[in-house]
Formats: structure tokens, sequence, C-alpha cells
């Protein structure tokens, strides 16, 4: 230590500081006067350091470990609050409820009636006490063997992979997670008006209203072509982007966009920028319209169980399922009615050959305000006619049961007779956003009835043998209410989107659902993405991959 005099003019001197030597021990000798009356914590060397001081006991404590730091003198109580004068008649008063474990929850009450009997019930009573016993033994047992077989036996859910790879040069423009998509809203947008009516649909036969789980009927292979064709390739949106609207869309796309917060898969969409118009795309040879299996399940199928049962394959299954299912349900014979509307199907093309599915396309156009005017090719898959006369459209879909073991469901044969409502709530936790997206589907189309097929393997280790169990209608409006489908929020979604890329330089982007978290990303790409030699660059080309589906699924010869 340096101490200097001004006064005297003398040099600095050196005064040695006093330091504690404790040959014999750890730690000072004596205790400074300044910490004296300070409370202290007994420790001792072999004593884990994870806190400086500890003043909220055991709170924070590391649950696994709970004694990992404690000191082995005990906690103490130097640290408790004592008032000096009236510790006495101060108390806490608790007035938070106790919470009761589930087994005392009233599920058990005993009717007292019978508790009062003669003394020759006493034994029935000790009885049912020991039955109740043995219950929860069981029910403890059972507890045990499941925290087992998650902690141990049950696959870990992996990590998904992103439906495109994203590359080094591509640049995140927005980042939009799912809390704060589901508060958009966009009221008031009104039924979209017909621009141009294409194609021809065949009638539904109302026979398979009858098909029930005692009278179930076999599913066929129907040989007919679907034509899935992107937006950019549409020669009708092409001709009407001259004239009608800015942005352009398909319906499999905008129920894509309007129900992405119910999706866990991961998938994108292509976003390219012309002026002051938006066409949105699919990517070619993907696999954006094969129809997703338990995709919103607790346990959703994994790419390590059987090649039966993994997503891709089920995928191709459901798609296969309800490919056959529309066309299988309808009147079909020679000499069977048509409804065809004043312009013929414009994907058909005098080189493809087979039989053509029936469906019925619809062009609208949506006001979404601000100047931003919609127009998406819809979809029909038939008619029906109403016992008053009334030709309604339909829109067809089929759910599938695979194995009600593996999917957590329950056993459509046993069910769905007498409680099809528990069937379609289980479908409806396990495939939400499937079921919503074919309502956006059918209210954008602007669809009567929305028809569901319940369709189950014959056997469950055979995909390729499927039988109708039964069928059910709703009307759209009335199960997107049911499902708890926001119209004026799925709207919202899309309006973002699009107002977002509207403020962009022209080029290319990419909407992407992130594989893993719940959010979806739009890319700035470069303009020659995804785009391959051989394209042609003729306005008026029919595309020559339109039946995407044919030849797809390997199994279709039932």
């Amino acid at each position: 230590m340096l101490k200097s005099d001004n006064q005297s003019g003398e040099a600095p001197q050196f005064i040695a500081p006093v330091i504690q030597d404790n040959p014999t021990g750890w730690g000072p000798c004596e205790m400074p006067e300044q910490f004296r009356d300070m409370p202290y914590q007994p420790f001792s060397k072999g004593d884990r350091l994870g806190k400086i001081s500890d003043w909220t006991g055991a709170v924070l404590q590391d649950k696994k470990y709970a004694i990992k730091y404690a000191s082995q003198f005990g906690s103490g109580s130097q640290y408790a609050y004592y008032h000096e004068e009236d510790e006495s008649t101060f108390h806490l008063v608790d007035t938070t409820r106790v919470q009761k474990p589930p087994y005392q929850r009233g599920r058990f009450r005993p009717n007292q009636r019978n508790m009062r009997g003669r003394g020759g019930r006493g034994g029935a009573q000790t009885g049912g006490m020991q039955a109740l016993g043995k219950g929860l033994k069981a029910r403890d047992t059972y507890k045990r063997n499941q925290i087992k077989k998650w902690g141990q036996g049950r696959p870990q859910i992996k990590i998904r992979d992103a439906s495109v790879t994203v590359k080094p040069d591509w640049v995140t423009i927005e980042e939009m997670d799912f809390p704060r998509l589901g508060k958009l809203s966009l009221p008031n947008i009104k039924d979209g008006d017909d621009i141009m009516l294409c194609g021809e649909l065949e009638y539904y036969d109302k026979a398979y209203d009858r098909v029930n789980v005692k009278n179930e009927k076999p599913l066929q292979s129907v040989n007919r072509i679907f034509h899935t064709v992107t937006t950019t390739d549409d020669p009708i949106i092409r001709k009407l982007s001259k004239t009608e609207g800015n942005v352009y869309a398909t319906d499999t796309i905008l129920s894509t966009i309007m129900c992405c917060t119910r999706s866990n898969y991961s998938w994108d969409i292509v976003i390219e920028k012309i002026g002051d118009k938006l066409f949105f795309d699919k990517r070619d040879n993907t696999e954006f319209d094969l129809l997703t299996v338990n995709e919103t399940s607790v346990e959703p199928p994994q790419d390590d169980s059987s090649v039966l049962n993994s997503p891709r394959d089920l995928a191709l299954e459901a798609t296969f399922i309800n490919h056959n299912f529309s066309q299988q349900v309808l009147r079909t014979g020679p000499g069977e009615p048509k409804y065809k509307f004043e312009n013929p199907n414009p994907f058909i093309s005098d080189e493809e050959e087979g039989e053509i599915a029936s469906v019925g396309y619809r062009y609208r156009k949506w006001d979404l305000g601000s100047g931003i005017i919609l127009v998406a090719r819809c979809e029909h898959d038939a008619m029906v006619q109403t016992p008053n006369g009334e030709l309604q459209f339909l829109t067809i879909k089929a759910l599938n049961e695979w194995d009600s073991k593996l999917a957590n469901g329950v056993e459509w044969r046993q069910k769905l007779d007498t409680q099809r409502g528990a069937v379609l709530a289980n479908e409806l936790r396990n495939n939400a956003c499937k079921l919503a997206k074919w309502t956006v589907q059918a209210l954008l189309a602007g669809s009567d009835q929305i028809k569901f097929g319940y369709v189950s393997r014959a056997h469950v280790r055979n995909s390729s043998k499927h039988v109708i169990l039964g069928t059910q209608q709703y009307k759209p409006h009335e199960f997107a209410t049911q499902i708890n489908l926001n119209m004026d929020n799925a709207w919202g979604i899309l309006r973002c989107i699009v107002d977002i890329v509207m403020k962009q330089k022209d080029g290319k982007y990419l909407i992407m659902k992130d594989p893993n978290k719940p959010m979806i990303r739009l890319y700035d790409i470069p303009d020659n993405t995804f785009e391959s030699d051989g394209e042609s660059e003729s306005d008026d080309d029919v595309p020559q991959d339109s039946a995407a589906f044919q030849g797809l699924y390997p199994y279709n010869k039932s």
C-alpha cells in the first residue's frame, strides 16, 4: 500500500497489508468485524458450488438432482424472516384450493344407503373396497407400463425433411409464425363470380347412401385420367390473365395456403411476380397433390416403419382411394345422363388415350379489396338431383382407415354404424389439415354438398384391396363451422402473403412450410430456379404431364 504526505513533502511509503495465514485449515482465521453480524451458510470443501446465494429455498432446485448443490450441514433457518415485535401473532393465510388426485374427483361415490346396511352387508362392502383397491393398483401398473413405453419402446419422432432444399443464394424475406397468422382476418369476402365453366359431370349414384358395415362394397379400380395442371400451365388462366384479375391460382394451391396453420408436413409454392400480377404455382414432379395421412395425429406415421405404412406409401394409398371412390360412386353405365358445361375440358388432348374422370372446372374471381382481384380454377366432382328435382354440385372425398391400432383410432367396423360422430371426430383430430383443405376447396368452388366416403382396407396388412363401409354428406358451410374453420382468417392469410409479395420487385419467390416448426417462410429465389431445359415456351401448349397420378400407385390391381 502506498501512502504519501503532500504537506511534508516526504516520499510515498509502502505499508504491507495484514495477511491472515491459516497453515492448518481452509479459510480465514477470524471473522472480519464488518461481516460479524451477517448470516452465514455453513459449508464444507466437498460441497458442489452451484449458487452464490439461495434466497428462495427449494423453489428453483434441479428436479432430477434435488440435493445436488445442498450443503451437508443442511439449509438452516438463518435467512428466515422474524419481526422483532409481533412475530408470535404474524402468520400466513393460504387460500389456494388443494388439488385432489384424479381418483378422488368424484369418480367413485359409493351409495350411502348401501353402506348403512345390516351387519351381513359388511362383507360385501369390504369386498367392494378390495375390488377398488385392485382396480387402482391395476391402473397404477398400467400407467407405469405406459411411462416405460413412452420412455423406452416408443419410437421417437424424427426430424422431418423440407419439401425442397433451401439453396445458399435464396434470400429470406419474411418469416410468419402460425400464432400471428391465426390472428389475421379479412371479413366480408363475397362468393366468387363465375367467369367460365368447362368440362362435364356425371351423376351421383344414391345407392351408395345405403352402404354400411354389414352391407359393404369392394372398392374398384377405375382406370380414368385425372389432370393436375398447375396455374401457369392452364391455357384458360393464361387467356384470362390478359383481361381478368391480377392474382392467379388453383383451388388446391389456395386451400394449402389458407389452411397452412393446420399443417405439420413441409410443402412449398412458387410465386412469380410479373408487373402487378402474381401467379401461384406448384413445382413440377413433386408430391404436392398427394393426400397426407394422419398428419395432425399425436403419433404420425414414421419413415422407419414398414413400407406398407410409411408416410409416402400411405399418401399414395389415400390418393388412389380418393380417385377411385370419387368415380365408382357415379352412374357411369351406357345411356346415363351427364351434365355438360358450355365449354369442353381444356386439358384433353388428341394424343391422350383413356377415359377422362368426371370433373367440372369453374373459373371464378373474388374481390379481396385494395385492387386485388383473385382468379382461380375450382373443381366439382359430380352432380346430384334432390327429391324436389333441384340439381346440386358435389365435392366427393374419401376418408381411409389403414390400421386403427397404429393410428390411435377407433375400429370403423365396430363404431361406424352406431357412433359415426366418434369416427368423424377421430378423423378430425388425425387429419385436421386435410379435411380443412377439402372444405375450403368445396367452398371456393361453390359446391352444394360435400360427400365423404369411409373406405377401409379389406385386410389390415394389405394396402391393395379396400372396401366401402359407408358415406356421409354435409353442406360445406355447416361442416366448416363444425371443424372451426374460419374463412375470414383463411382470406386474411392469403391477403397477407399477397400484400408482402406485391411489395417486392419482379421475380420468382417461394413459400415453404418449415418441416419442424409452426411457421412459413417467404424466399426470394433466382429466376431460373426449378426450370428445366425441355420446357415449352408456347402459351397455347397443353401440358404433356397433366395426368400426373397415372401409374403412380403400384397396388391398383384390385
